[in-house]
């Protein structure tokens, strides 16, 4: 009778370790998911940015040096942004976004508000469908972000709470790093495109 109970007291240790870890590795796919969703976005941003330049050039051929900032902020931004996709848990890559996007948004305003100065830059129906893209865009990758924090949030907690703690920490399972601003204030501000 004893070992009967030795046995079920096992089995249920077992289920509960496989649950849990199972909670974990669901939990984890969830943030790597919603990481997918800001990478599709970004792409979509990184995409329009090139052809916002170009419309930008005809009409700001004295303004060479804000749109080189512009395309190489992007390509910052790309390049710190295939990083996170590859692991979307780890604090330098995510970081490392945080910080070229922050620069992208920072050479977007001034570019924008450099274009305030081009009435017929202005008036370009070309430029202005772009900017309306882009801000469409800005507003799914804002949404995004909030998605992506959540399910970072939900993992974390699991992560950290006991007595998941044991198998996350018996499984490598370590917490994921939030999306957050970035310090520069002048980068905090968001891109703000008005045509």
């Amino acid at each position: 009778m004893g070992w009967i109970i030795v046995l079920v007291v096992i089995a249920a240790i077992v289920f509960w370790a496989v649950g849990a870890y199972n909670r974990l590795v669901s939990l984890r796919n969830k943030f790597k998911n919603a990481f997918a969703q800001i990478d599709v976005q970004l792409k979509r941003r990184y995409d329009l940015i090139p052809n916002l330049v170009e419309t930008a050039k005809a009409y700001m051929k004295h303004e060479r040096e804000t749109l080189e900032n512009v395309i190489r902020a992007r390509n910052s931004a790309v390049t710190a942004n295939a990083a996170a996709a590859a692991d979307p848990g780890s604090m330098p890559a995510i970081q490392g976004l945080v910080v070229a996007e922050g620069a992208l948004s920072g050479a977007l305003s001034k570019l924008f508000a450099l274009a305030e100065a081009y009435p017929d830059l202005k008036a370009n129906q070309n430029m202005m469908q772009l900017t309306e893209e882009l801000t469409a865009t800005e507003n799914k990758i804002s949404f995004s972000r909030q998605a992506f924090n959540d399910s970072v949030m939900s993992y974390n907690t699991a992560v950290q709470q006991f007595p998941t703690n044991v198998i996350a920490g018996a499984f490598t399972f370590t917490p994921a790093e939030l999306l957050q601003a970035t310090e520069n204030e002048e980068e905090r501000q968001a891109v703000r495109v008005s045509f």
